[in-house]
């Protein structure tokens, strides 16, 4: 059996009881940590679980994820994620593989930063998009991007940023919405919402006029939410948050 369980969004605490019961009893423990960020401790995670897990990056999770399948045809295989497991498409394929070749599989869910933007005030169901801001030499599909913002009408828009863990960079927010503006998605007089480390004890939440963050210091990693029309409660809760 393969188990995708997520980590949540801060540390090992994040983890839940069933997590911790499965992991137990695996034959074989996997954490990958180039997808997402995962403020964690390698050691504790061992310790609380007792037993050894084992590090993979990209090529372990995406050249050769069909090694870490077929293992879990025999035996009890356990993966764990930064965030929720099924955030990023790239673990979904290894459902896909397990529904292919007929592999008992199981997923354990846990808190992810769609689930956090909550606590921004912004009403979730009026996300209409979801984009990632590329590095510039990623940037290859301006339109999409560009529509995703520009076109929101009413509907606020949820932009995360890239990273790249193998070579240890961030995009920051200055450097994303430059890239907005840059692209004419964005103009520096519309009002965002900056979060920065949602689901940790050091979150923040900033609300303003983009000109203003383009000279402001946030640590990462960071959302931006650019905002639609604002429900009045909404603007209310943001105004707490005003830079």
């Amino acid at each position: 059996m393969l188990i995708l369980a997520g980590l949540g969004l801060n540390d090992e605490k994040g983890l839940t009881i069933e997590e911790i019961e499965e992991a137990k009893s695996a034959d074989k423990i996997y954490l990958e940590k180039y997808t997402s960020i995962w403020f964690g401790n390698l050691d504790n995670l061992e310790k609380i679980l007792g037993k050894k897990i084992n590090l993979i990056g990209r090529r372990e999770l995406e050249e050769d994820s069909y090694k870490i399948v077929e293992e879990a045809r025999e035996k009890k295989i356990v993966v764990f994620v930064p965030g929720d497991p099924l955030f990023a498409t790239t673990h979904l394929s290894l459902i896909l593989e397990c529904l292919r070749k007929k592999i008992n599989y199981k997923i354990i869910h846990n808190s992810s930063i769609i689930s956090a933007i909550g606590i921004t005030g912004i009403h979730f169901y009026k996300i209409c998009k979801i984009v990632t801001i590329p590095f510039k030499e990623r940037a290859n599909n301006f339109d999409y991007i560009k529509n995703s913002v520009k076109n929101r009408g009413d509907n606020h828009v949820l932009c995360l940023l890239d990273i790249d863990l193998e070579k240890n960079r961030f995009l920051n927010v200055k450097e994303a919405l430059k890239f907005l503006i840059d692209i004419n998605a964005l103009s520096e007089e519309e009002e965002i919402v900056v979060a920065s480390r949602l689901g940790t004890e050091n979150s923040r939440i900033f609300y303003g006029k983009v000109k203003k963050f383009l000279d402001l210091s946030i640590d990462l990693p960071a959302v931006i939410i650019v905002l639609g029309k604002i429900h009045f409660s909404e603007k209310e809760y943001l105004e707490n948050f005003r830079v």
